[in-house]
C-alpha cells in the first residue's frame, strides 16, 4: 500500500526544529562523556525536551487544524462546539 506525500505548511519548521534539537542532543552526550556537571548536563536535557515537546505540539495542531477539517467539512456553529473544543485542549499537551 502506497502513501501519498502528507505534508503541511509546518512540516519544515517542525524539521527544522528537531533538527536542531538533534545536534543539541549530540552535544549533551558529548557532555555526559566529557564529565560536564550534572546540573549542565540537566539544563540542556530540559531545552531538548522542551523542543521535542513543541515540535510535538505543532504537529497535532495543524494536523487537527487541516486534517480533521477536511474529513467533518462545513458543519454549523452549535455542531462545531465539540471539535473547536477538542482543537483547543490540545494546546495543553
Amino acid at each position: 500500500m502506497s502513501e501519498q506525500a502528507h505534508v503541511h505548511e509546518t512540516h519544515p519548521e517542525i524539521v527544522k526544529r528537531l533538527k536542531r534539537a538533534d545536534g543539541h542532543l549530540k552535544s549533551i552526550i558529548e557532555m555526559i562523556e566529557a564529565g560536564r556537571p550534572c546540573l549542565d548536563i540537566a539544563q540542556q536535557l530540559h531545552a531538548v525536551e522542551k523542543a521535542v515537546c513543541q515540535a510535538k505540539r505543532t504537529l497535532i495542531q495543524d494536523h487537527l487544524d487541516h486534517c480533521l477539517e477536511d474529513v467533518v467539512g462545513p458543519l454549523a456553529r452549535d455542531q462545531r462546539r465539540s471539535i473547536d473544543e477538542f482543537k483547543e485542549i490540545t494546546k495543553y499537551l
